[in-house]
């Protein structure tokens, strides 16, 4: 996906991001904080997801401050808006490294982290990566599930539906690593199975100002009906929200068979906003529900409320649960030195947080409990675990 709208950095956010995260009777050492940036899509597209990680980190920090800091220093937030486009992805990263922040919670989108998270770590800058192309791996750690933990839920449900052959509509644009990656692994474990795998891959059209997508009435109807032509049991797709709608709209139209799953990029609270109830429910989806739906995320999302007066979404969540890992081993290392945190966030143990408790594993950074489920869009079209 093409996106040429100029790189929108958010420093005005950050002394209004500062003061919402002090509480009332805290007192850190205000005149020395402590900064983070939170990087992720804060405009275009998928402006909805951003927009809640931000306020997920920003929940964190507030809270912190309230307890007097970390290491008594007052945290503030950096938004670094990426827009989710790789070609932004190296300007974001110099901007944060060249205002000597020390840590990043994200990028989101494995196209943005291939292309920047080995530029903040030749930096000193220790990512808590939020991407999950197993190919952004390396120092730091992640509490989001990593393509290669996904793969086997997604292979496993398809494979229990009975299907033969499955039908994948793939995004394999420049910004589309995550959906690329997460095909081809699906497809290895398919077919060693005996599952017949066609695969449509599709590049779509430029999206507008507002993240909408420059696309003819029918292309996504052409593209749907190129995958229904070899009549397969079971149709995947691998897109990002904005994409997804269209499917899910096309397949809908296209009839109630066969059945369809969505790939975790398309759980957010605007496909469901974009679709109707029948269409929405046309396909079940793998990922991780909105935190209402989070039974450890019950305290969070009163929280949440409380300070944005919205409902939180998915991927929020996560980004609170990164900065909260993150504060944690800067307060077990006792300072803000590379590698004493990095080394500290590898011994994260049964941290609580609002996705379940967190375990690090010291060899990967990876998380080693991830919150991976089959999920349906209920009647109040909200993502709920599937029985």
């Amino acid at each position: 996906m093409k996106r040429r709208l100029p790189l929108l950095i958010s420093l005005a956010g950050v002394c209004a991001l500062a003061g919402a995260g002090t509480a009332a009777g805290a007192t850190p050492d205000a005149s020395n904080p402590l900064v983070i940036a939170v990087e992720g899509p804060q405009s275009g597209g998928q402006a909805s997801n951003g927009r809640d990680q931000l306020r997920g980190a920003q929940l964190a920090a507030r809270q912190a401050n309230s307890r007097g800091g970390v290491l008594g220093r007052k945290v503030v937030v950096y938004a670094a808006d990426d827009r989710g486009e790789s070609s932004l992805a190296r300007s974001v990263a110099r901007r944060v490294i060249n205002r000597g922040i020390r840590f990043v919670v994200g990028p989101f989108n494995s196209s943005v982290g291939l292309q920047n998270l080995s530029l903040f770590r030749s930096n000193r800058v220790l990512p808590v990566w939020n991407t999950s192309d197993d190919a952004t791996q390396g120092a730091g750690a992640t509490v989001q599930p990593m393509n290669s933990q996904i793969a086997p839920v997604e292979a496993r449900y398809i494979i229990g539906t009975g299907a033969k052959s499955v039908a994948m509509l793939v995004d394999e644009t420049a910004n589309g690593a995550f959906t690329t990656g997460m095909a081809d692994r699906l497809t290895r474990r398919l077919e060693a199975a005996g599952v017949a795998v066609t695969r449509v891959a599709y590049d779509p059209p430029d999206s507008n100002p507002d993240g909408s997508l420059q696309v003819s009435a029918g292309f996504f109807t052409n593209l749907v009906n190129e995958a229904l032509a070899s009549s397969p049991d079971l149709v995947y797709a691998s897109s990002y929200f904005p994409e997804g709608v269209k499917i899910a709209k096309a397949l809908s139209a296209a009839g109630e068979s066969p059945k369809c799953l969505m790939g975790l990029a398309n759980v957010d609270n605007a496909f469901v906003s974009g679709t109707t109830l029948a269409e929405a429910q046309r396909c079940e989806f793998v990922g991780t529900p909105a935190a209402g739906q989070l039974p450890p995320a019950r305290a969070y999302v009163q929280q949440y409320r409380r300070a944005f007066k919205t409902r939180p979404g998915v991927w929020g969540p996560f980004y609170y649960d990164s900065a909260k890992t993150l504060f944690a081993a800067i307060e077990r290392a006792g300072n803000v030195r590379y590698g004493s945190v990095g080394a500290a966030i590898r011994r994260t143990r049964n941290l609580g947080g609002a996705t379940g408790p967190i375990t690090i594993a010291r060899n990967t950074g990876y998380r080693t409990n991830v919150p991976v489920f089959i999920l349906r869009v209920n009647d109040k079209q909200r993502f709920v675990i599937a029985s």
